[in-house]
């Protein structure tokens, strides 16, 4: 029968996976069948899928590549890493939704931030000790490229402004609104819908505390604009920022830029 083998087809004489691991494998592999990671000894089909995923050591592009394309399907994969995302602030929201969206494949990432890492980050935001005071948008493009180093980063240590919005973001077909400045949040939001009405973005409001995982949600506002989070519990005195309630209005975001990669552009 005729298989495709990490990412080539061949002809092959196994009836089962484990003759094929036996033949083709080191014993040290995790199998991925037809999008599935599985440890059984599975019947093989004519036309079937598998990868052989070192443990140890990166595998190739095309095998890596070809893997996520198994797991996502090749009409979602082949979307999502043509995707072009602008994460636009790297604190708590952003961090957390840019490295959801390179282990989802995203594969053109835009990092934008001013500011750099200390030490009151941590309790939140995706960085570790070893990048205190290094910049935020060379921090978090390192930890891409140690999650998948095959996507494609673009940094920017700026801020954004009003007039320099326009040049910095031509090139993104999706903006992820991230800022923890209600001014800021405003002018990206006015400047985009403005400017680019036929750009997405996905803003975030309220996602304070602890608790209340379920109030957060992801809002139509008009055709291209979005708001995740529950839009009342903003950051204040006695209501501080705390990792998992943050990181589920990042995943939100995260989600849904996903869902407009595949299913609208």
């Amino acid at each position: 029968m005729q298989l495709v083998l990490n990412g080539k087809k061949m002809n092959c004489p196994c009836d089962h996976l484990e003759d094929l691991k036996a033949a083709y494998g080191s014993g040290q592999e995790i199998i991925i069948v037809n999008g599935f990671a599985t440890t059984e000894n599975l019947a093989l089909k004519e036309g079937d899928e598998i990868y052989f995923i070192p443990k140890d050591r990166l595998p190739p592009k095309e095998a890596l590549e070809g893997m996520m394309c198994s797991r996502h399907t090749p009409k979602v994969h082949q979307k999502v890493s043509a995707g072009r995302v602008a994460i636009c602030g790297l604190g708590g929201l952003g961090s957390n939704a840019a490295v959801y969206l390179a282990r989802t494949g995203v594969g053109h990432l835009h990092l934008i931030d001013f500011d750099t890492v200390d030490a009151s980050n941590l309790n939140r935001q995706s960085y570790m000790v070893r990048d205190l005071g290094q910049r935020k948008t060379d921090a978090l493009a390192r930890q891409i490229a140690d999650i998948n180093p095959f996507i494609d980063v673009r940094t920017d240590f700026v801020r954004l402004t009003e007039d320099n919005v326009p040049t910095i973001l031509k090139d993104d077909q999706v903006i992820c609104e991230a800022f923890d400045n209600p001014d800021a949040k405003t002018m990206l939001v006015h400047t985009i819908l403005e400017q680019w009405p036929d750009k997405y973005i996905v803003s975030a409001s309220g996602m304070a505390g602890y608790g209340d995982s379920n109030a957060i949600e992801t809002k139509k506002i008009t055709s291209h604009f979005y708001i995740c989070g529950d839009q009342t519990r903003n950051a204040k005195p006695g209501r501080g920022l705390m990792a998992p309630r943050v990181a589920i209005c990042a995943g939100h975001e995260a989600n849904l830029i996903l869902k407009l990669l595949v299913d609208v552009l």
